[in-house]
Parts: structure tokens; sequence; C-alpha cells
């Protein structure tokens, strides 16, 4: 007759251990990097390869930001916006501060 299966209690890699993969293919790729020119090589491919470097940005960058103290991003721009632009809606674009802008979730 055949056991029950499922869940045995115990079994399995304890939490919060890494999987030994992940930690060499990591391990091979930062030494890949340095053996390219590190920092110096990433320049070089921000600027002759804009779109995956962009990529690698999206995929280090935490998924979500937050201000001080929790609040929301304020992007400085620079660009002067005119006193008759759109009004102010919750996402903080189209206000009529010159410089500032909040960036909402």
């Amino acid at each position: 007759m055949a056991g029950k299966g499922g869940y045995i209690p115990g079994s399995g890699r304890k939490k919060g251990v890494p999987n030994k993969v992940n930690a060499d293919l990591k391990a091979m790729i930062l030494g890949a990097l340095a053996g390219a020119g590190g920092q110096d090589y990433l320049q070089r491919q921000a600027e002759m390869n804009p779109g995956a470097f962009m990529t690698l940005i999206g995929k280090v960058l935490p998924m979500q930001m937050t201000g001080e103290g929790g609040g929301p991003v304020w992007v400085i721009t620079g660009v002067d916006r005119d006193d008759d632009s759109s009004e102010s809606n919750e996402t903080g674009f189209g206000s009529n501060d010159a410089s500032e802008t909040s960036i909402k979730d």
C-alpha cells in the first residue's frame, strides 16, 4: 500500500539559506564584470547600449521608492511651467510649481 505523501516537517532547505546555484551564478557574473572592466565597462555599455543598460537598471533598483519619511518622491526637473498649465491632479503632475513634481503610487 502506498504512503500518504505530502509535507514532511523539517524536510528541505531551512528558511533563509540561499540557493547555492544562485550564489554561484552571482559570483560568476560579478567576476566577469570585474574582468571586463567593472564600472568603466558599465559606463561604456550605458553609452553604447542604453536599452540593455536601462533593463539592467530596472532589475537592480528597488521596485518601490518612497521619499523622505515615507512620503512621495519629488522630481526636480528645472523646467518652468506656465501659469495656465493644467490644474493639479492627485499624481502631482500638472501643478503650477516651476520645478518640483511629486510622484505618488
